[in-house]
C-alpha cells in the first residue's frame, strides 16, 4: 500500500470535505478523489460516505483512520530518530572489538564519548578478527575495532592507527622462563591457548613455525581472553596476545617468554561500512578514538601521531 494514499485518506479525515482537503494538498479535486477510489479497492471497503456538506466516514473507514494515525506516528517518530541519529544525538553505536581494544584502549574513548553524547548508548561486543568482520558485513555492528590483518574488501573502510606487536607469555614459573630467549623449536614442544574462532591468530601461530622449518604446535583450549589468563596461571601452556595487554597479565602471575624472531607483528586500529553519509555518532567515535589512544603506543609502535 502507498504512503500518498494513506496520507491522502487522512486529510480527508480531518477537513470532511474532499474539495478542502484537495486544496491543503495542492492537489486538484478529481485527482484526491482517484487516490480514495484506489485506497478503497486496495481495502476492499468503502471508507467515505457522501453527505451534503463533505463526507463522513464509514465503520470501516473509522478503522483505518485510527491505525493509519499510529501509522503516520510511528512514521514521523522514526524519521525523528534517523535524524538525531545522524547528528550524533541519539540512537545506538554497536561496536565489536578485539581484547586489547576492550581492555585497554576503548574504556577512556568510551568515558570521554559519552560526555559529548550522552544520549548515545554504547554496544560493545568483544570477539576475534574474523567474528567482527562477519558482523560488520551482516550489519551487526557499526565499528570494528581491531587488528587490521584481513583482506581488503570494497564494502569495508580500514583506517590503520597504530601497530600491534605480538608477545608469548605463559606462568612465571613455566620451564621456558629459567631459560633465557629460546627458540623456535622449544616453543613448539607446549601446549598453546588461543582465543575462541580466531582462526586469523592460530594461522599466526602456524605461519611463526612454518618460517623456522616446524610443524605448528599442538592448540590444547580455545577460550576467553579473562579464562586465558587464569589457564596460562594453572600449567605449562602458552598463548599469544597483544604487549598493550602484558601489564594485566602480569596481574595473573604470567610473564613474557623470550623468543627468537618476530612472532605477530601488524597494523591496528577501526574498520566500518563504506558509506557516502556515515553518521556523525560514528565518526565523532573514531576521532575520540585518535586523539585517546596513548601516545606512548604511538611513539613505541610506529603509528601515525
Amino acid at each position: 500500500m502507498q504512503s500518498r494514499l494513506l496520507h491522502h485518506f487522512l486529510i480527508v479525515c480531518e477537513r470532511r470535505n474532499i474539495t478542502a482537503a484537495a486544496d491543503f494538498l495542492h492537489i486538484t479535486q478529481p485527482a484526491l478523489t482517484r487516490s480514495i477510489h484506489k485506497l478503497e479497492k486496495t481495502i476492499g471497503a468503502k471508507l467515505f460516505e457522501r453527505l451534503p456538506t463533505g463526507v463522513a466516514l464509514t465503520t470501516q473507514g473509522e478503522i483505518l483512520a485510527r491505525r493509519a494515525r499510529l501509522m503516520e506516528l510511528e512514521y514521523r517518530h522514526a524519521l525523528a530518530e534517523i535524524r538525531t541519529l545522524e547528528h550524533g544525538l541519539a540512537g545506538t553505536l554497536r561496536i565489536g572489538a578485539g581484547p586489547v581494544w576492550y581492555s585497554n584502549l576503548l574504556p577512556p574513548v568510551m568515558a570521554a564519548f559519552h560526555k559529548r553524547f550522552p544520549k548515545v548508548r554504547m554496544r560493545l561486543t568483544g570477539g576475534v578478527i574474523n567474528t567482527l568482520i562477519d558482523g560488520l558485513l551482516a550489519g551487526e555492528i557499526d565499528l570494528m575495532c581491531g587488528t587490521l590483518d584481513f583482506r581488503a574488501q570494497a564494502e569495508i573502510a580500514k583506517e590503520p592507527l597504530l601497530r600491534i606487536r605480538h608477545a608469548v607469555a605463559a606462568r612465571k614459573g613455566h620451564p621456558l622462563v629459567r631459560q633465557g630467549a629460546v627458540s623456535a623449536r622449544e616453543l613448539s614442544l607446549y601446549p598453546w591457548l588461543v582465543l575462541t574462532d580466531d582462526q586469523i591468530g592460530i594461522g599466526r601461530i602456524g605461519a611463526y613455525f612454518a618460517a623456522n622449518g616446524l610443524a605448528p604446535p599442538a592448540i590444547a583450549i580455545e577460550t576467553n581472553s579473562y579464562a586465558m589468563f587464569k589457564l596460562l596461571a594453572q600449567g605449562d601452556f602458552l598463548a599469544h596476545f597483544p604487549e598493550q595487554m602484558l601489564v594485566d597479565a602480569q596481574k595473573f602471575g604470567l610473564t613474557r617468554i623470550a623468543h627468537a624472531g618476530t612472532f605477530w607483528d601488524s597494523e591496528a586500529g577501526v574498520a566500518y561500512r563504506t558509506t557516502a553519509n556515515p553518521v556523525k555518532a560514528l565518526t565523532s567515535f573514531i576521532s575520540i578514538i585518535k586523539v585517546t589512544l596513548p601516545a606512548r603506543d604511538r611513539r613505541r609502535l610506529g603509528a601515525a601521531p
